[in-house]
């Protein structure tokens, strides 16, 4: 079992990101107040894969980060919604669980792009290959707090 550590939030596309410590979420819609959230234009990205309505990465990757390469990210840098600590969010693809007290649905990683490496201004694109977060559907309408537990269901 993990939990959320942070929670970011950006009003638009390559806006700042802010830190809240709570958020309403909407079924299959995202977090209000987030970029990607009221936007039903956004629901497919440019790759043609579904965005997903939340972002999820792990703090120990990121720690991970600066103890392997030197390259520090500061909180919300990666531009996540959700900041994890605890629980491996890759082996949570194709399956459901449970943030607080929602459903959600991993989707795919949420992999590195040139754009986030652009905005970052740090060379992140190979070292987070496949450690940069997860995608994830969210099945149930509800809010979101810093501190809730995040587990998965059983398989």
């Amino acid at each position: 079992m993990g939990t959320i550590e942070a929670i970011h939030l950006a009003d638009r596309v390559g806006a700042p990101v802010r830190a809240v410590q709570s958020v309403a979420a909407r079924a299959s819609v995202g977090l209000v107040g987030d970029r990607y959230g009221d936007l039903a234009e956004s629901r497919v990205g440019p790759s043609g894969n579904e965005r997903g309505d939340v972002t999820l990465v792990e703090a120990e990757q990121i720690e991970w980060l600066a103890q392997e390469t030197g390259i520090e990210l500061a909180p919300g840098e990666t531009r996540r919604n959700l900041t994890t600590r605890g629980i491996r969010l890759n082996d949570l693809v194709g399956r459901t669980f449970r943030i607080g007290s929602l459903r959600a649905e991993g989707l795919r990683l949420c992999e590195p792009c040139a754009y986030l490496q652009a905005q970052v201004g740090k060379p992140i694109l190979e070292p987070l290959v496949h450690r940069a977060g997860l995608r994830a559907r969210l099945l149930d309408d509800g809010e979101l707090h810093v501190g809730d537990a995040i587990e998965a269901d059983p398989a």
